[in-house]
């Protein structure tokens, strides 16, 4: 029998709000999550870079006409702060890349996420919808 015990994923805060998938709704996503981790006492960066990359890939790659995308920021108990953008494009998965391609006008943006996270990635669903998450650990809010 294993006796650890998983620390658990309390949220401590949640902050959740609906937008419009546009280039305005992709920056108010970045200014909202700003004043949210102001709110929670929190340092806005890489937050706030990473909330902006997933918001514009949402825009970008995710938009349905007629459809928005949700943001979500949630912290734990144990100090983890979850960055969750969700779309109307489950379909459109977004790839991990080792390398950029040559030369290309978009791609960079996960790669730049990968950098400053301490891990992301996809969750499938609710059909027709994928939600990218990205999870910063309390040492990685700097």
């Amino acid at each position: 029998m294993n006796q650890e015990i998983a620390a658990p994923r309390t949220p401590l805060h949640q902050f959740t709000v609906p937008l419009s998938a546009t280039r305005r709704g992709a920056r108010l996503a970045r200014l909202l999550a700003a004043e949210q981790l102001r709110s929670w006492e929190l340092p806005l960066d890489p937050a706030r870079s990473i909330v902006a990359e997933l918001a514009a890939n949402a825009v970008v790659h995710g938009r349905v006409p007629g459809r928005g995308f949700r943001l979500a920021l949630t912290v734990t108990a144990c100090g983890v702060l979850r960055i969750e953008v969700t779309d109307a494009r489950g379909e459109s998965v977004p790839v991990r890349r080792s390398v950029l391609p040559e030369p290309a006008d978009s791609g960079h943006g996960l790669l730049l996420v990968e950098e400053l996270a301490d891990r992301w990635g996809v969750l499938p669903g609710p059909v027709p919808c994928k939600t990218v998450w990205a999870e910063l650990e309390p040492g990685g809010l700097r």
